[in-house]
């Protein structure tokens, strides 16, 4: 089975940019493995669509991104199946989470979506050219971490930790890889 990590969304908008400074910092402090599954991590910025031919190749995708979700606090986190969102499960938190939707749903009408699962938390602020995350978002950032862990481990992934970088010292880093990315391709080489 492939499995891919996907972060999605603008890091040059504050709290938006949660899902690609996440797996960014994933990728930066674990290695998976186990003899028959392939995990890759990707940073997909504000793509959507234009992922479409790469998502497809991959039978397991994980979306983390910000969610909006009605009654719901700044830093909370949810995790669920793609066909099964909650219903406080709104789609309507940015652009970029609409057209994600959008673009899963077309991967669906043609058959082409992976299994998917949203690890999803709720913004605090989506502020124009602010590089960094909000307190509260970066609070709920472990248990981000254990959600998706969990689901590795339920797939018999082995994740061993093999660095302890904070995720705030990787955001200057998310943004360098998100303007340079447009010159180099992207997946697998995480």
């Amino acid at each position: 089975m492939k499995i891919l990590l996907l972060g999605i969304g603008n890091v040059l908008y504050a709290d938006e940019g949660v899902g690609v400074h996440f797996v960014n910092y994933i990728a930066e402090n674990y290695r998976f493995s186990h003899p028959e599954h392939q995990i890759d991590t990707m940073d997909g910025g504000t793509l959507a669509q234009g992922l479409t031919p790469i998502l497809a190749r991959y039978d397991h995708l994980i979306v983390v991104d910000t969610v909006n979700a009605a009654g719901a606090k700044p830093g909370q986190v949810y995790y669920f199946n793609f066909d099964n969102a909650p219903p406080e499960i709104d789609w309507q938190g940015s652009a970029h989470e609409v057209e994600m939707l959008q673009t899963l749903i077309m991967m669906e009408m043609v058959g082409d979506r992976p299994d998917t699962w949203i690890l999803g938390m709720v913004p605090t602020v989506l502020e124009p050219m602010h590089l960094g995350l909000t307190t509260q978002i970066q609070a709920g950032i472990p248990l981000m971490e254990q959600t998706l862990l969990n689901h590795l481990q339920g797939l018999g992934i082995t994740c061993q930790r093999v660095a302890n970088v904070d995720i705030t010292t990787l955001i200057p880093d998310s943004f360098k890889a998100h303007a340079n990315k447009h010159d180099s391709s992207c997946c697998g080489e995480a």
